[in-house]
């Protein structure tokens, strides 16, 4: 199943609020990408229906971000919303997970959300990474800068990707 990315950010925020773990915006942004890159490896599914995009600080999925953006460094104490199509109101983004999406963003969110904020960026900057590839071009001109997920997934499906040195360390 391929989820809205709001639907991830609501399950990141609820798993780092059990573990008593403060997550700000550009910390979920971070995690939202890796769990989306091992779902590609992992489950050989993209997890999140949009592309991230590039933008300066790393992937992003702007609509996420525009949600949060007004907890600026701050740790992030709401939940995303979306209009109910049938009464117009506002209400948070629920989720239902499969149990391997369940597991496998359990695994990868207790991993990241131990890294701080400026690792994490370092982490989706990687030379020759998705993120770099797309950031870092020649051209003049930045249609879109989408981060295509074969490009992810050929990327850390190699054997000496950042997650697989530091996971099995």
């Amino acid at each position: 199943m391929v989820y809205d990315g709001r639907e991830i950010a609501n399950f990141i925020l609820d798993f780092c609020d059990k573990k008593n773990v403060a997550i700000s915006n550009l910390s979920l942004q971070k995690t939202l990408y890796f769990c989306h890159v091992w779902s590609l490896v992992k489950l050989d599914r993209p997890l999140i229906r949009h592309q991230f995009e590039a933008w300066k600080f790393g992937p992003v999925l702007q609509y996420v971000y525009r949600e949060f953006k007004d907890f600026e460094k701050q740790p992030i104490t709401s939940r995303a919303y979306k209009r109910n199509a049938a009464t117009g109101q506002k209400c948070v983004v629920e989720y239902t997970l499969d149990n391997g999406t369940k597991t496998l963003l359990e695994d990868v969110v207790n991993f990241y959300s131990r890294l701080p904020a400026s690792y994490l960026v370092d982490l989706s900057h990687a030379e020759g990474g998705p993120w770099d590839t797309v950031y870092n071009h020649t051209e003049k001109v930045c249609p879109g800068m989408k981060i295509d997920n074969m490009t992810i997934k050929q990327y850390y499906s190699r054997e000496n990707s950042d997650y697989k040195r530091l996971h099995h360390a």
